[in-house]
């Protein structure tokens, strides 16, 4: 079977509702605005990708590559991002604004990525790398971060209330008296710690 190659393509505005792009090479392509509800992008490399405006809501990016891509304002409502490569060491992925609410991001790697001011109520981020992500004025609510890691991750004025966070660790996240927090975590010299 052939790998689709649309490394660098310009699909900014394009209807791809449905596509299947199952492990294709749409690494730095332009995809702002286009359309891509349902679409199966699982396995793909979209490393540098712009994907700004873009409407993802109910794609498969299971086990993608979106390091250094970027997602500003994308909607990604019930999109499943299980295993997907988002965070990078320098740069990260940046998600700022958009709606991941009830996406699956289960073990995805977020660390250093850019989801200030993100939807992702009812998200399920269990056992997901947060580490170092910003996630300052998010919606976090009723969000399952059971296992996940959320050290130095910047939480500042993000709503975690009703939030799942069984094992999570918070080691150093920032938080400030803005941030909603769940009645039995307080926040502590060194991060938020379970009364």
């Amino acid at each position: 079977m052939t790998t689709k190659n649309l490394r660098d393509a310009n699909l900014a505005g394009a209807n791809l509702a449905g596509a299947d792009l199952t492990n294709a090479r749409l690494d730095g392509a332009n995809f702002a605005g286009a359309r891509l509800v349902g679409a199966s992008l699982a396995g793909a490399n979209l490393a540098g990708a712009r994907l700004v405006g873009a409407s993802l809501a109910g794609a498969n990016l299971a086990g993608a590559r979106l390091e250094g891509a970027r997602l500003d304002g994308a909607n990604l409502e019930g999109a499943i991002l299980d295993n997907a490569r988002i965070g990078e060491l320098f740069g990260g992925t940046s998600l700022r604004g958009a709606n991941l609410e009830g996406a699956s991001l289960k073990s995805a790697g977020l660390h250093f990525a850019d989801l200030a001011a993100a939807n992702l109520r009812g998200a399920n981020l269990a056992g997901a790398n947060l580490r170092a992500a910003d996630l300052s004025n998010a919606n976090l609510s009723d969000t399952n971060l059971a296992s996940a890691n959320l050290a130095e991750a910047k939480l500042e004025g993000a709503n975690i209330e009703c939030a799942n966070l069984e094992g999570a660790r918070l080691e150093g996240a920032n938080v400030s008296p803005g941030t909603q927090i769940p009645g039995w975590y307080r926040t502590a010299l060194y991060g938020l710690e379970r009364e």
